[in-house]
């Protein structure tokens, strides 16, 4: 079975129910739940709370405020940091009310060693804020957790259709590359970045199936994490230190911006010469999970936003920019 078939049979068990068992074999999924709980003992369950990036960032910045809703789990809670200033919601937020000159308000809702089952409790209490979108990264825990695929895409699709009914943009970092992880050892390493690809890819499938975009983590914790482990990873060697989430966040922030209507005209319309372009989507999800920063929109051709191989979808590699030095956010808005 090719990588695109295998992703979306995977993406549709989710939708219907099927069991997606199939899609990585009864034996190899039998494998990795085996290296998954040994990867966990060496891990270990995170515990502790890291520090808390709701609040206001941008000071001195014009408004309207853009209102961040930050879901998932540890990688979004920024688990493993001493300070505000290092977490991904931070980096996002001050990124963020930078490159958009504007007030930002985040409010995180992440639950350190939350699964995607957590998600419809998150965006039942995200929902009040009204935000203009939410960024969700989810997925590592249902992994070392050993949760069916299929299950795991299913909540994630729910949780964005919810979102996107009350209005509200949604932006999914798709699995990481697990190949990276150091718990997990070679040869299962290799099958874990096979594996996590091609959840990854069935996640981009369902997200913008149900009107949300998506950006690739891919790699994310690699090639720059496998090269400086001890920079980019923290003490547990399974969540990123703060360079790392500093790195994690970059890679969000254009996606970001570009959701929200805040990139410049001339990056409006893809650039082929950067690789970009329209493509059925199951061939653009298998493409996007080799490549960090690789971001999923649906679109139109001809009018039609469905073509024989399924919904269109425009595939960018968005332009980071230079790092922004992360603010520590305030506890109530700031004038303008």
């Amino acid at each position: 079975m090719g990588k695109a078939a295998a992703a979306r049979k995977l993406a549709a068990a989710a939708a219907y129910g099927g069991g997606g068992l199939s899609v990585l074999g009864g034996s190899l999924y039998g494998v990795l739940r085996a290296e998954a709980a040994l990867a966990r003992k060496v891990i270990g369950n995170a515990t502790g709370t890291p520090p808390d990036a709701t609040g206001w960032y941008g000071r001195g910045r014009p408004g309207p405020a853009i209102t961040v809703a930050l879901l998932g789990d540890s990688s979004a809670a920024g688990y493993g940091v001493a300070k505000v200033e290092q977490t991904p919601g931070a980096n996002l937020a001050s990124g963020l009310a930078e490159r958009a000159d504007r007030r930002v308000y985040l409010r995180s809702f992440a639950v350190v060693g939350a699964q995607s089952s957590n998600l419809a409790a998150q965006v039942e209490a995200a929902l009040p804020v009204e935000p203009d979108i939410a960024v969700i990264l989810i997925g590592a825990n249902d992994v070392t957790h050993r949760v069916l695929p299929n299950a795991s895409v299913r909540y994630l699709s729910e949780a964005v259709r919810r979102l996107r009914n009350a209005g509200v943009e949604v932006l999914v970092g798709t699995c990481p590359d697990l190949g990276t992880i150091k718990p997990l050892q070679p040869p299962l390493r290799q099958v874990a970045r096979s594996w996590s690809r091609r959840l990854a890819a069935a996640q981009a499938i369902t997200v913008v199936e149900a009107g949300g975009r998506t950006v690739s983590l891919a790699s994310i914790l690699g090639p720059e994490f496998a090269a400086a482990p001890a920079l980019f990873f923290g003490p547990d060697r399974f969540h990123p230190s703060a360079d790392g989430y500093a790195s994690l966040a970059s890679v969000l922030l254009p996606s970001t911006l570009a959701a929200l209507g805040l990139i410049p005209e001339e990056d409006a319309t893809p650039r082929p010469l950067r690789g970009e372009g329209v493509l059925p989507i199951a061939r653009a999800a298998v493409e996007a999970a080799r490549t960090p920063g690789t971001e999923l929109d649906g679109t139109e051709v001809g009018g039609s936003r469905r073509g024989v191989r399924g919904l269109w979808v425009e595939l960018r590699h968005r332009r980071r920019g230079p790092r922004t030095t992360a603010e520590a956010p305030a506890t109530s808005e700031q004038p303008a």
